[in-house]
């Protein structure tokens, strides 16, 4: 096992550089990077940019405009703007080095876990990273959760109700909730339950009151899962359906082999044999599969939900950076996830190991 897990490490150094590498590839060819967005604010375009640069760098804006200055059409709206300036914006951003350096540059750098700062906040990226992770991990860890708590009981009474009218409307119910976007629904919450048209039980946004300092920790409790009832809610609706179909599948295919019937030969009741012999078996895949799904949830199922409930959380940071061309925190957030989905890959394996040790990696071909 020593050696699949050093094979699988020494995995990650090339897939992480592919990732990387053609992340950074297409950044160079997308149009409207930070220097076009500082110009595009200064020509009064999007707000003002002496606010957005980090650094000081909203001084040297008033310092080195300059109306009679000329500039190449390298940069869309530049006209006007003194050459020095756009020079000193380059040199800012690192744009003055070659693509080349400026990505084995990153990468050094990344590997170190040195993530400079942000272009456009007075603040590191880790720290803003850290600063909006708290949401989202909240978000991932009460979703995966819920989620598995919905989805386990109801599989296993699917499979022991296989093809009778429970299962057929519970099957019904369940593709409808799947195919309802979370973010309609999410919309619909709002509409119906946060002071929209009807009735205004619960917070539109942010996670926890203004008050929160003051409350108990009863009161903080209690406030804490006010202000997630709505986000969770949308985000559960079809959360469960792709767990609660494997769990059905998994136990129906060891409700039918040879041992369950052994074990009802010797007269063992229906619930013996179900919690007692299949049970084990039957979850393996489910729960193995714990951690990717705490993963997907943290990472990608909360960005538009992030949105309409105004919650400060990563996938939100991820969105805006993309849109303010924060180069900074849009790879680190790319690095990061993708170390950390490597990472929860291999962890998942070894679970399936560690419930079943008649698996072995080592004796397949990678």
């Amino acid at each position: 096992m020593g050696a699949y897990i050093l094979r699988r490490l020494l995995l990650m150094i090339p897939t992480l550089f592919g990732i990387m590498a053609i992340s950074f590839t297409v950044i160079q060819f997308a149009p409207g990077g930070p220097v076009e967005q500082v110009i595009a604010r200064i020509s009064g375009q999007a707000g003002d940019a002496t606010d957005r640069i980090s650094g000081g760098g909203g001084d040297s804006v008033g310092q080195n405009f300059d109306a009679s200055g000329e500039m190449s059409s390298r940069y869309r709206g530049a006209q006007g703007l003194d050459p020095e300036f756009i020079k000193q914006l380059e040199i800012q951003f690192g744009f003055d080095k070659p693509p080349l350096e400026r990505f084995f540059g990153m990468l050094w750098d990344y590997a170190r876990f040195d993530f400079g700062e942000s272009f456009f906040r007075d603040i590191s990226v880790l720290d803003l990273i850290l600063e909006k992770m708290p949401v989202s991990i909240s978000l991932g860890l009460w979703l995966t959760l819920i989620s598995y708590a919905i989805s386990i009981p109801l599989g296993i009474r699917k499979a022991v109700k296989d093809g009778s009218t429970f299962d057929v409307w519970t099957s019904g119910v369940i593709i409808v909730a799947y195919a309802i976007p979370s973010f309609l629904f999410a919309i619909l919450l709002l509409v119906l339950f946060a002071g929209g048209s009807f009735w205004d039980f619960f917070p539109l946004r942010g996670l926890t009151s203004d008050n929160w300092d003051q409350l108990s920790l009863w009161g903080k409790i209690v406030d804490y899962f006010w202000h997630l009832t709505l986000p969770l809610t949308a985000m559960v609706l079809s959360a469960f359906a792709t767990t609660t179909l494997l769990t059905k599948n998994s136990f129906l295919e060891e409700i039918r082999k040879q041992y369950v019937i052994t074990a009802r030969a010797k007269g063992l009741s229906e619930r013996q044999v179900l919690y007692r012999h299949v049970f084990r078996n039957a979850m393996l895949i489910i729960i193995a599969g714990f951690p990717g799904a705490f993963i997907s949830a943290f990472f990608t199922g909360s960005l538009l939900i992030e949105n309409i409930f105004s919650l400060d959380g990563l996938g939100l940071l991820g969105f805006r950076s993309v849109l303010d061309r924060d180069y900074p925190v849009v790879f680190a957030n790319l690095y990061i996830f993708s170390l950390i989905g490597l990472f929860v890959a291999l962890i998942s394996d070894l679970t399936y190991t560690w419930i079943d040790p008649r698996i072995d990696f080592e004796r397949r071909e990678v």
